[in-house]
């Protein structure tokens, strides 16, 4: 019998498009590194909106992670950074 890994799609490495490595670098990461970094972004940026704290306010770089959208909610926002990853 193979015994399970936990986690093993979320810490399985994925690399960033050009896009998404201008936030979280280039280097292959996991899913969950990926999400952490983000949020670092968004913390020392101030882009979560201090009113709706599920909103995170894009800046030039999160826009073009955001396909051009000035404000996402925390729940969108996963599903539209991991479309640019491999």
């Amino acid at each position: 019998k193979k015994s399970k890994k936990a986690g093993g799609g979320f810490m399985k490495p994925v690399q960033p498009d050009e896009t998404l490595a201008a936030v979280v670098g280039a280097e292959p990461l996991p899913r969950t590194q990926i999400i952490a970094r983000i949020w670092d972004y968004i913390r020392s940026h101030k882009l979560q909106d201090p009113a709706q704290k599920t909103r995170i306010n894009a800046d030039e770089k999160l826009k073009a992670v955001f396909r051009g959208r000035d404000s996402v909610t925390m729940f969108e926002m996963t599903s539209l950074i991991f479309k640019h990853v491999k």
